[in-house]
């Protein structure tokens, strides 16, 4: 029999668990790597339901697996050291579990990368892990173009807008990956669970307020805040200040669909916390308006569902970003562009971190292989 190797956090076991497990066995004996506690933490900023040992206890319980045990590393290639001394034949994956830096490793250890359907088992409803804990609902936030305009260091170079859209928590973002995790972190300690009812304008400023208190060293991006409080797709526009002197939302469905069935995420991985992307900063007047003329010209190709203009205007978005904060990106990261940039239903692309990391955004009408979508809050 083929050696197949899963690995991931599992908490609170549910069906569509199984129903993974046994997909994976299906191709040889199934070999499970359990998240430590300790990596869960450092990825999701939570804690989980069940400890390790409890974790690892259901797993192996399973008549699916042939054995299980905890990674004894950190970090979405916790697993280093476990796989090399396994040496399967086969690494299984879910979709939402996906990233090139896994595909990347199994090309270098002549592993087979299999990536699951996530079908569910018979007649059974398709689970997530998300959508059982049920103890959330604070959405996400992504900006689409933009991007940095919110700092009255660049906006006073040269207005401009923001866009960005609200993301339903179908996913467990990983932290510190620029979907506003660190501004959805106060929104829970806020609000708990969901945003109350109330003007959202205003929900949004307590948020900002609340997370950036007077005497804070370094004061967050109002789009942050927004972006998570506002449904829909938001244009911001600053002109020197930290909060928008206009705020313009959309929440025409037919727009917001068109944008959820083009845009693709690939995980990255989650920027390192120490990571300073305010070094060898090059702002200028120039460089700002460039960021500004981009933002514009995406918005405009939004509202006439324009592919070829939003990818465009997307992708010279992202680089006007990284003219003026080049340690945005790496040599890694840059690669990683290059590669899905050969594509040429690719027409568009960015990262969502300002750090360094999270999530490779892409604009496509064709389906990109591996990608995780996204649903708009409306």
């Amino acid at each position: 029999m083929k050696k197949v190797f899963v690995s991931g956090c599992y908490d609170m076991l549910h069906s569509g668990h199984v129903a993974f497990f046994e997909e994976a066995a299906g191709h040889g004996d199934l070999y499970v790597g359990i998240g430590s506690d300790k990596t869960i933490y450092e990825l999701k900023a939570r804690k989980t339901i069940n400890t390790e040992n409890e974790r690892l206890y259901m797993v192996k319980a399973l008549k699916a697996v042939k054995d299980a045990w905890v990674n004894s590393g950190s970090g979405v290639i916790d697993f280093l050291d476990e796989i090399k001394a396994l040496k399967p034949d086969i690494f299984f994956v879910n979709s939402d579990g996906h990233s090139p830096e896994k595909e990347r490793l199994c090309k270098d250890l002549g592993i087979e990368y299999i990536v699951s359907k996530r079908v569910p088992h018979g007649d059974l409803p398709v689970r997530s892990t998300t959508a059982l804990r049920q103890e959330c609902r604070i959405p996400y936030r992504i900006d689409l173009a933009g991007g940095w305009l919110d700092q009255p260091t660049v906006s006073c170079c040269a207005a401009g807008a923001v866009l960005t859209i609200s993301i339903e928590p179908d996913y467990e973002f990983n932290d510190r990956s620029g979907m506003a995790t660190s501004s959805r972190k106060k929104a829970i300690e806020l609000w708990h669970t969901d945003i109350p009812e109330g003007d959202n304008v205003k929900l949004a400023r307590t948020l900002f307020c609340f997370e950036n208190p007077p005497g804070s060293k370094y004061v967050s991006g109002s789009q942050d805040s927004i972006g998570i409080v506002l449904p829909g797709l938001n244009r911001l526009i600053y002109s020197g200040d930290y909060w928008p002197h206009t705020i313009e939302t959309v929440s025409d469905n037919t727009v917001l669909e068109w944008l959820e069935k083009r845009l693709w995420l690939i995980t990255i991985f989650p920027r390192a916390a120490e990571y300073d992307v305010l070094a060898d900063t090059d702002i200028t007047p120039e460089n700002a308006q460039r960021l500004s003329c981009a933002a514009a010209d995406c918005w405009q190709a939004i509202m006439a569902k324009d592919i070829t203009r939003f990818g465009k205007a997307f992708r010279e978005s992202f680089e006007a970003q990284i003219a003026m904060f080049p340690n945005m990106v790496s040599p890694h990261i840059m690669e990683m562009i290059e590669d899905y940039g050969r594509n040429e239903s690719v027409l568009g692309w960015k990262i969502s971190g300002a750090g360094g990391g999270g999530y490779l955004i892409l604009v496509s009408e064709q389906p990109v292989a591996n990608a995780i979508q996204i649903r708009i809050r409306r």
